[in-house]
C-alpha cells in the first residue's frame, strides 16, 4: 500500500513539474521496484534548466508529505457512539432496553445507599467521636494588635474598648460567630492603661493588662445581642428598638463577668470586692 502510494506521488510530481520531460526516465521511475531512488538518477532524468546566478535548477523534484487533508482521521476509540435503547430488536437493546425480564432492577431505581436488602457501608462503619452542639467559637485577637492599632491611632485607648470597637477599627473579622477571645499575643507592647470588654480572655492577657493598670471584663452577648453591638444601625432602618441584653445560660454564668451592655458603652464598669473574687481565677 505504501509502495503504490509513493509511486503515484512521484509520477504526479513528475507530470505536473515541467512541460519537457523525458519519457524514458518516467518509465524508469514507475517500473522502478525501489519506492525511493537515489537523488543522483533523479537529477540525470529530471530537466535541467539554468537561472540567472548560473546556478541549475531541477524541474520535476517536488517534496510531498505522506498526510493528505482528506486521510485525517480519529484515533481508534476517540469517538464513542451512544447506547440509543429501547430503538428496535435489531439494535440489541430493543424492548426491554438491556434491564431483563421484570424485578427490582427492571422496574425502577432504589434509594441511594441501598444494597438489596443486607446491612448498607454506611450502617458497618463504626461512629467515631460526636460533634458537640453547644460548642462556641470565639475569634482570637492579640494586645500586640490591639497596640499597634493605638500607636496608629486608629483606638482611643482613653475610652472602652469593647469588641464593635475591634470590629470597626480591623483588628477582627467581620464574620463574628460567638464572641472574641483577648490573647495574650505582644503583651509586652502594652504599656499603659486599656480597658476591655470582651467574650473571653487568657490569663497571660489578664495579667498583662491588670499589670499595666487596666481592666478586662468578660461580658455575654447572646446572637440577637451581638447583632444590636455590632450593627445596631439595622434595627433603626427596620424601625426597631435595641433588645434587651439577654442573661447568660447556666453553663456559662461561671466563665463571665456581667452582661453585655446596649447599645455599646464607652466607659467601663469598676469591679466590686467580690467580683474581684471571681474574676481572680479566669477561665479560657
Amino acid at each position: 500500500m505504501l509502495r503504490r502510494r509513493l509511486r503515484s506521488l512521484l509520477a504526479t510530481s513528475l507530470f505536473n513539474a515541467s512541460p519537457i520531460v523525458h519519457s524514458k526516465c518516467i518509465a524508469s521511475k514507475l517500473l522502478s521496484p525501489q519506492p525511493f531512488l537515489p537523488l543522483q538518477h533523479s537529477m540525470e532524468c529530471a530537466n535541467p534548466r539554468p537561472t540567472l546566478n548560473g546556478i541549475w535548477a531541477v524541474d520535476g523534484v517536488r517534496a510531498y508529505s505522506l498526510l493528505s487533508l482528506n486521510d485525517l482521521r480519529d484515533n481508534k476509540g476517540a469517538k464513542k457512539q451512544k447506547k440509543r435503547k429501547g430503538r428496535g430488536i435489531g439494535s440489541g437493546l430493543g424492548k426491554t432496553a438491556g434491564r431483563g425480564h421484570k424485578g427490582q432492577k427492571a422496574r425502577g431505581t432504589m434509594k441511594f445507599g441501598f444494597e438489596g436488602g443486607q446491612t448498607p457501608l454506611r450502617r458497618r462503619m463504626p461512629k467515631r467521636g460526636f460533634k458537640n452542639p453547644f460548642r462556641l467559637t470565639f475569634q482570637p485577637v492579640g494586645l500586640g494588635k490591639i497596640a499597634k492599632l493605638i500607636n496608629a491611632g486608629k483606638i482611643d485607648s482613653s475610652e472602652l474598648i469593647t469588641m464593635k470597637t475591634l470590629k470597626d477599627t480591623g483588628a477582627i473579622g467581620k464574620q463574628i460567630k460567638d464572641g472574641v477571645r483577648l490573647m495574650g499575643r505582644g503583651a509586652d507592647q502594652i504599656q499603659w492603661p486599656i480597658h476591655f470588654e470582651v467574650s473571653r480572655v487568657t490569663v497571660r492577657a489578664k495579667e498583662a493588662v491588670e499589670a499595666a493598670g487596666g481592666s478586662v471584663r468578660r461580658v455575654y452577648y447572646n446572637k440577637l445581642g451581638f447583632r444590636a453591638l455590632l450593627k445596631p444601625e439595622w434595627f433603626e432602618k427596620k424601625g426597631r428598638l435595641l433588645p434587651k441584653a439577654a442573661r447568660p445560660p447556666p453553663k456559662q454564668s461561671d466563665k463571665v463577668d456581667s452582661i453585655g451592655r446596649l447599645p455599646a458603652p464607652t466607659k467601663p464598669i469598676p469591679f466590686l470586692p467580690e467580683e474581684k473574687e471571681a474574676a481572680s481565677t479566669p477561665s479560657v
